[in-house]
């Protein structure tokens, strides 16, 4: 493919950004090759404060992440690995390179990178499309940002509104980075691979569509777009080892992009910012019998999640599920009444249930209502087979039960709708 497109990053980055000129790490001089003599960064030759055997910890395997060494700034074995997971060349010929990678602390810190390198405090803009990922508003928050919203469309399964998205930036040159997420969080639907490329070949807009892809793992295969960054310099892709790996605790985020891209995004990040414990951890898991083992994990979630999709619907306050069934999550309408009484989707309803649920019964979900076109929705992670059992049992016992949410709907549980208002903003506003 040969994209002929008005972006232009040199325009597009901001001036400091293209012009820094980034730390220079010890390791970038004379690499730790295990045989030098290494006085030149201050670090501590007598290894890592750390009574392995009191400790009821492996000296081997602590002398083997050398601790008391800074990490490699570079991260290229990483890098690597993460490439080769992704040079399925679905939607392309072209391979994807350590060039192409910059890794982060979690995707977090791929996000506000992004933003740090693209949008002038003050200035530029952020497009997001809710229901989505609550980060990229805190992210531009602390940057001082302004987000343009494009919703979803609920009427076409939370797809992306193309039209209104290109009319939002040929009228808005301000608008910097579209974010976009698929699987959505929290609508779990993939997004269309047209309408995606339908914003890359924007005729005029200079500037970049990031394309999350935190969940993609439990798309059908094929489904991830990583190696088309090699196809378009206006699109990066970011990915985590949080969900699908199970890797949420070594915070570990990447992003996909061209290398011109990742050129300013590794520049601008800081010195060490993967630790050796991450690195060390993410490069096992990324090996071929551990990318086994992910996939049979992922197998066990996939049953678990179509168990929930027949069982769930057998409770009679149980709504429509929303968006779509790509992750390991669904998003689910509580009631108000049984739906053969004809029962709406309802913010209180799905309160109760959340507040029952965690505060009595010891299952903790997301509840999700005050999300834009998510009235009274719940996010339900889909957990192990007896987890599942317990939310079934649990959900029906409150929503059906003599003294469940039935009573406490028609008969009130002395909130007024002011403190009703305020439970459920509060609940919604947790970030994940």
């Amino acid at each position: 493919m040969n994209h002929t497109r008005p972006f232009r990053l040199e325009t597009c980055a901001r001036p400091n950004i293209l012009s820094l000129q980034p730390y220079r790490c010890a390791r970038d001089d004379y690499k730790d090759d295990g045989t030098n003599i290494l006085l030149d960064a201050n670090e501590n030759a007598h290894g890592p404060s750390l009574d392995g055997e009191a400790s009821n910890l492996d000296g081997a395997e602590l002398d083997r992440l050398r601790l008391n060494r800074y990490p490699d700034p570079h991260q290229t074995e990483l890098k690597h690995q993460l490439c080769k997971l992704r040079n399925l060349h679905t939607h392309t010929t072209k391979d994807l390179g350590p060039e192409h990678l910059f890794v982060g602390v979690g995707s977090d810190e791929v996000i506000d990178a992004l933003l740090r390198c693209f949008c002038t405090p003050g200035r530029d803009k952020i497009l997001t499309c809710p229901p989505t990922y609550g980060m990229y508003a805190v992210s531009a928050q602390v940057n001082d940002v302004e987000i343009v919203k494009v919703p979803l469309d609920p009427a076409q399964g939370f797809q992306l509104q193309t039209e209104a998205i290109t009319a939002a930036l040929s009228s808005d040159p301000s608008i910097k980075l579209v974010y976009v997420t698929s699987p959505g969080n929290p609508t779990a639907n993939l997004l269309s691979k047209l309408d995606i490329q339908k914003l890359l070949e924007h005729p005029t807009w200079n500037g970049v569509l990031v394309l999350d892809e935190a969940y993609i793992d439990f798309a059908p295969d094929g489904a991830s777009l990583a190696e088309w960054v090699t196809e378009w310099p206006n699109l990066v892709v970011m990915q985590t080892l949080s969900k699908a790996f199970g890797l949420a605790g070594i915070r570990l985020g990447a992003a996909f992009a061209s290398p011109e891209v990742t050129r300013l995004l590794n520049n601008l990040k800081a010195p060490y910012n993967i630790s050796s414990p991450t690195s060390a951890l993410a490069i096992v898991a990324l090996q071929p019998n551990n990318v086994a083992v992910m996939r049979a994990n992922r197998a066990k979630i996939m049953e678990q999640r179509q168990r929930l999709l027949h069982e769930l619907p057998k409770i009679s306050r149980i709504g429509r599920f929303l968006g779509g069934t790509d992750s390991n999550f669904l998003l689910v309408e509580i009631l108000d009444k049984p739906r053969a009484h004809g029962g709406r989707p309802s913010n209180e309803s799905a309160m109760a249930l959340y507040e029952g649920l965690a505060e009595t019964r010891g299952v903790v979900v997301r509840f999700r209502g005050k999300e834009m076109n998510c009235e009274g929705c719940l996010r339900v992670t889909v957990g192990t087979s007896k987890e599942v059992d317990r939310l079934l049992t649990e959900t029906r016992s409150i929503l059906e039960g003599e003294k469940g949410i039935g009573s406490r709907i028609v008969n009130g549980d002395g909130r007024t709708k002011e403190e009703e208002e305020v439970k459920e903003q509060n609940a919604n506003g947790v970030i994940a």
